[in-house]
């Protein structure tokens, strides 16, 4: 994917796309805003495809889908809470050991 030369994300691309598009069927738009509408949605197809962006169909969704997947395989559990109960036993049976490995050791 190239890096977009654009100062508008794709997703801003894409609403402004759709926004044009509504314009070009709207039956009260005059010829000459059917013209400049048409002139910018050319421009905004190119800077998107400039951005290097899914095409905005299936395969955009399936795009989506691998980043998120990829995201959540980076992502970790959170640390367990400290002072927790299993915690005091954890330590506690750490101390017993110790202790019986020192009382048992030959002197």
């Amino acid at each position: 994917m190239g890096e977009s030369k654009s100062p508008f994300s794709v997703e801003a691309l894409r609403r402004r796309l759709r926004a044009i598009g509504g314009l070009l069927q709207d039956p009260a738009a005059t010829k000459s805003e059917k013209e400049t509408a048409e002139a910018l949605k050319a421009r905004l197809e190119s800077q998107l495809r400039e951005a290097g962006a899914p095409a905005g169909d299936w395969t955009d969704n399936a795009f989506r889908l691998g980043r998120k997947v990829a995201e959540i395989a980076r992502s970790t559990a959170p640390p367990a809470p400290k002072g927790g109960a299993s915690d005091h036993a954890y330590r506690a049976g750490r101390l017993l050991a110790r202790s019986l490995r020192k009382w048992r050791a030959p002197k």
